[in-house]
């Protein structure tokens, strides 16, 4: 009898754990990217890449960052990058989008490598550049971050943007966002927590 007890409150824990697991997951909405169409003081209509408008609120807390222009020439050896690309049949990266982290950044952003959302089977590698070579098809980088080491090919197509420090005032119709970090509300609007606002650039991570 206590055998059953002691089984039955564990399957009862394990049950309310995939249940707040779940339920902190519909509060976390994924990556949205898109444009604003409209900004009414703290409230964003966002035009999503699929064509859904969402209602986006921003308030005190969240946080902008910009993405400007940037090129190979800005890319040196121990930048701290993230690297969107494809994987590549030989094991090597084909980047998409390449954006060099601030300085501040390093060691707060985890250096990683991991799946990503921005198109099926994409990846992004934030890490330490370690070298730099050209080829005839582009720039080949070799960067290191915490579990080990990437080959990336950046081509003539990449997108390469650094962030920068962004403001609220950028968060205007016409620009191009990305909302890395957002909350949903009960009126099933979002509370944005963490914006990348492109300065003259469509973000392409």
């Amino acid at each position: 009898m206590r055998d059953r007890k002691i089984l039955w409150h564990s399957l009862y824990a394990a049950a309310v754990a995939i249940l707040v697991a779940s339920t902190a997951a519909a509060q976390q909405p994924g990556r949205i990217r898109g444009q604003i169409e409209k900004a009414d003081g703290a409230i964003l209509s966002v035009k999503t890449r699929d064509g859904k408008v969402l209602k986006v609120n921003v308030d005190a807390n969240t946080r902008v960052s910009a993405l400007v222009k940037a090129s190979l020439a800005d890319i040196k050896n121990e930048s701290f990058i993230g690297v969107a690309g494809m994987p590549q049949p030989d094991g090597t990266i084909k980047a998409f989008s390449v954006h060099i982290f601030l300085p501040s950044q390093r060691g707060v952003v985890p250096d990683r490598h991991g799946p990503w959302d921005a198109r099926p089977g994409s990846t992004m590698t934030n890490a330490y550049v370690e070298s730099m070579v050209a080829g005839r098809d582009g720039e080949t980088v070799m960067v290191k971050y915490k579990d080990g080491e990437k080959k990336i090919v950046v081509a003539p197509d990449t997108v390469i943007t650094a962030v920068a420090p962004g403001d609220k005032s950028e968060l205007k119709a016409g620009a191009h966002i990305i909302i890395f970090a957002s909350e949903k509300q009960a009126d099933d609007s979002l509370l944005a927590k963490v914006i990348y606002v492109g300065r003259d650039v469509t973000p392409a991570m």
